[in-house]
């Protein structure tokens, strides 16, 4: 059996061979304080918005060792998901197929290679459970949360998927990142079509990937003016960013756009039915929205 030095490394190296861009592990156990009252904080002024999920479940969120039974190590991996071809009308993580599966899977599969250097037990994350995955991917060296309250990865950019395995055997751990490089840059602030982003932090009311996707009802009036080009999610922070001057195109194959997606235009989406949202984003993230809540956004777009 490999000493944990040797199986970290391995680790690292599989998830490599398996399409993540970088992978990083940190030790379990309760977040620090200061994260703990920050995110409260965030909560209690009610910056969440709708999403009372993200009050429930703080136990677990703070301490994943109450998430997974015996779990003692994180390994953090991040996935490109930088567009090949921009996209009206659809965010860039959103082009492809649904990535909640595409990187629970290949976490699913990396799990079986540990398993077969040694016995472990664990569990796979990607957006799906109350982790703070930018807190454990900075734990894990990877990166640090930049003031578009995105993570972003020193000379690769942010455009990335985070996904955690939570698994119960001791690894090597790396060392945390430290600082932010974002520095007295602002542009991210700057680019935000409706302030959403202030140099005090982030109110997910104004976000317009909030109010496309998770907001239900009527949306505020003459919003249209703000979205551009974006009916379901919004890019503007991340394309302001100078960190992802280093982004390149993702190759991963689901994470590219069917031709039909390609060939949409704007009479096409106002046009756009029942039957072909359905088919135009089966096993999409656009499935989240649903089609009575994209056609109220497009509606919105296109009357401005």
């Amino acid at each position: 059996m490999m000493d944990k030095q040797n199986l970290s490394l391995f680790i690292k190296s599989e998830a490599l061979r398996l399409g993540f861009t970088v992978c990083g592990i940190a030790k379990a156990g309760a977040v620090a304080a200061d994260e703990a009252e920050r995110y409260n904080n965030w909560i209690e002024t009610g910056n969440n918005g709708t999403m009372q999920y993200l009050e429930r479940n703080c136990d677990k969120r703070f301490d994943p060792t109450q998430l997974v039974e015996g779990c003692r190590s994180i390994i953090v991996v991040a996935m490109n998901y930088t567009p090949l071809q921009k996209i009206d009308g659809i965010a860039d993580y959103a082009q492809g197929k649904d990535y909640h599966y595409i990187v629970k899977g290949l976490l699913q599969e990396l799990m079986k290679e540990i398993n077969g250097i040694t016995p472990t037990n664990g569990w796979a994350f990607c957006d799906s459970a109350p982790v703070l995955e930018r807190y454990w991917a900075t734990q894990a060296g990877l990166g640090w949360t930049g003031h578009n309250h995105q993570f972003i990865i020193p000379g690769k950019g942010s455009n990335f998927f985070l996904g955690e395995l939570l698994v119960d055997i001791e690894l090597e751990y790396d060392t945390p990142f430290t600082g932010n490089h974002c520095g007295n840059c602002t542009k991210c602030i700057e680019a935000c079509p409706t302030k959403a982003l202030t140099k005090e932090g982030f109110n997910a009311r104004q976000c317009l990937s909030y109010l496309t996707i998770e907001h239900r009802g009527e949306l505020p009036e003459n919003i249209g003016r703000s979205m551009q080009d974006c009916f379901y999610g919004c890019d503007c922070c991340q394309a302001a960013c100078p960190h992802n001057r280093f982004a390149t195109p993702n190759t991963t194959p689901q994470l590219q756009p069917d031709k039909e997606l390609t060939m949409m235009t704007k009479d096409r989406w106002l046009a756009l039915t029942k039957p072909e949202y359905k088919a135009l984003f089966k096993h999409s993230a656009v499935e989240r929205c649903g089609y009575e809540q994209l056609m109220r956004n497009i509606n919105e777009l296109y009357k401005k």
